[in-house]
């Protein structure tokens, strides 16, 4: 649900400034929104404080037993940012010996000061690159020794009395040898590994260097708030959103301190935060609209509930294996269980369990456990399956057949999936003509259903079906065109055709949960035929392990991505796009003080 927000104005006089603004802080209930864009000396510096504590937390190590080291917070942050220094010249320097080194290994080790004691007497030594396919002609009197070369040059040095004129890509001396280089690099090498050892050291300092950081997060939200205010004569002033709930405390609280306040009802055009509060079951979707940063506008649908049934349905189809299920459950369990206690994971591990229970139940119903044939499972197993889903008849596998039915069920999810949309539209907008608008989209989403059918799966539709399905997309772009008049969204009807091809589309699109299955379960196949092939006599059964291991392990990385690109992309692109939410909300973050800053 989305929270019913308030638009507050306030006015105090310039001199309670400072205490209006403590007080709201307290409060912690007031989205700010900006008079005019804060600047300032003050500002800047404490960004900059910020950045630089940001900086330090950065290198710093997580999750470390490590005693403090006893400097103060201040000291810690001081020399943690004088190690990054040295950490950053260290790196330099050996990435330009590195590249130095790799210059001069093809022309082998030797002594620049031997060079130049040759040059003083006469003896001219120079390094050059020579194309192999067209070698110069050497000056007479000198002598080109080759001292390695690769695939398309030879690299030489030019040996002779005085001096000469050559078409060739000369290399200047280096400073030292190549053994010198190479012992320069261990040198500064060993540096940089004793630099992140003085990093461990402080690692016990994590906890008070976040908290400083949290402090300096503060300092910068307090001035960003009151350079934000406006100012009139000896009256500033401010403006934000809160809670309608909290209009009670926020009044009492303007009359007891003095203030002036307006609260009115957001207009139109009003910036208004969006602030998400959804029952305990639909909590663990927060996880997933946080992992993409997405939030739903102020007055757009909330579509939480939704996104977390059909994400964990989404997710069962492409993972689509009851023992990668019952592992994920495994791991997501153990996760718990070393983070009780800490709130801010949890939504996320309740997600991974929730769409690991809907993959083992797909999982189950289609008979796929690690990619194992059905007919080579369980007798038990075997009869917990559904023929319709598997094409398995205790006897007789049909694959083909199973397809068909799994991609009918795709199609199935996806009239039902926008279907909801339009009718949720519907109720919202029955008052008004736009509600016409979304009834003619869901006559023709029904209508282009049966024509998906009938092109993709040859299926033979009802005598019934076959008679209205060309009325009902009739009756669908009457209602849109009658609709889109009403409203005088004329442009809608000059893209009427191009946003009914989309439609059709947006069906075909959910047959993404059978391909994105469909290969993941040919690759946990194909790693378990190579493993056969390996066996599992003496040694080779290591290298079928190794085969398993690796194979299944790509396998749910893959799935993990294709999750991330369809499962989400069917709810926040095709199934938003039919419910009209843009995702153009912005996170209700109240002006509060920050216990602890998490990194």
């Amino acid at each position: 649900m989305i929270v019913k927000m308030k638009k507050l104005t306030l006015l105090c006089t310039r001199s309670s400034r400072e205490e209006t603004l403590a007080t709201l802080r307290e409060l912690g209930v007031v989205h700010l929104q900006h008079i005019q864009p804060p600047e300032g000396a003050d500002l800047e510096e404490a960004r900059n404080l910020f950045a630089h504590l940001q900086r330090a937390l950065e290198v710093l190590p997580k999750h470390t037993h490590t005693a403090p080291s006893g400097k103060t917070p201040h000291e810690t942050v001081k020399a943690v940012w004088e190690l990054i220094h040295r950490k950053q010249a260290l790196t330099e320097q050996i990435e330009a010996l590195d590249m130095e080194i790799r210059q001069y290994e093809p022309f082998g080790s030797f002594s620049p000061e031997t060079v130049h004691e040759l040059a003083e007497r006469g003896v001219t030594v120079r390094l050059c690159k020579l194309p192999l396919k067209e070698i110069p002609d050497i000056p007479e009197g000198f002598t080109l020794a080759e001292l390695s070369r690769d695939r398309s040059t030879m690299y030489a040095a030019l040996i002779g009395r005085g001096q000469f004129s050559i078409e060739v890509e000369e290399v200047g001396l280096p400073e030292c040898s190549l053994d010198d280089m190479n012992r320069q690099l261990e040198t500064l090498r060993s540096e940089l590994e004793q630099t992140d050892t003085e990093f461990h050291s402080f690692a016990g300092d994590r906890t008070v260097v976040v908290a400083l950081a949290g402090d300096a997060e503060d300092r910068v939200h307090y001035l960003e708030a009151r350079t934000g205010m406006g100012a009139a004569e000896a009256v500033t002033y401010l403006r934000g959103f809160f809670p309608a709930e909290q209009e009670k405390e926020l009044r009492e609280t303007a009359a007891k301190r003095g203030w002036g306040a307006l609260v009115e009802e957001p207009a139109a055009d009003d910036p208004v935060p969006t602030l998400l509060r959804n029952p305990k079951w639909v909590s663990p979707i927060k996880a997933a609209l946080d992992l993409i940063d997405v939030v739903p506008g102020y007055r757009e649908l909330d579509v939480s509930a939704l996104f977390l049934i059909f994400l964990s349905i989404f997710f069962a189809f492409i993972i689509g294996d009851a023992g990668y299920g019952f592992l994920f459950i495994g791991l997501t369990l153990f996760g718990k269980f070393k983070t009780k206690g800490k709130k801010a994971a949890q939504p996320g591990l309740n997600l991974m369990l929730i769409m690991s229970a809907a993959t083992v139940v797909f999982g189950v119903l289609t008979g796929n456990y690690f990619g194992i044939p059905i007919e080579s499972l369980p007798r038990l197993l075997q009869m917990l399956t559904n023929s319709y889903m598997t094409g398995w008849t205790g006897t007789i596998w049909n694959p083909d057949l199973a397809a068909s039915h799994i991609m009918l069920i795709c199609f199935s999810i996806a009239v039902v999936h926008l279907s909801i949309a339009h009718l949720w539209n519907i109720v919202r907008k029955i008052n008004s003509c736009e509600a016409l608008v979304d009834a003619g989209w869901l006559f023709c989403t029904w209508s282009l259903y049966t024509i998906v059918l009938e092109l993709v799966l040859d299926v033979a539709l009802y005598p019934f079906v076959q008679t209205v399905k060309l009325p009902l997309i009739g009756a669908g772009v009457l209602f849109i065109i009658i609709g889109l008049l009403l409203t005088k969204a004329y442009i809608g009807i000059i893209t009427l055709l191009l946003d009914i091809i989309s439609n059709f589309v947006d069906i075909i699109s959910y047959i993404r949960l059978y391909a994105v299955g469909a290969a993941s379960l040919a690759v946990a196949q194909a790693f378990n035929e190579m493993a056969m092939g390996v066996g599992f006599d003496g040694m080779a059964s290591l290298g079928a392990a190794l085969i398993l291991f690796a194979g299944h392990g790509l396998n749910i990385i893959l799935g993990a991505m294709g999750v991330m690109v369809h499962g989400i992309r069917l709810n926040t692109l095709e199934f938003s796009g039919h419910a009209g939410v843009e995702w153009a909300g912005i996170h209700f973050n109240p002006f509060r003080k920050k216990a602890v800053l998490e990194k």
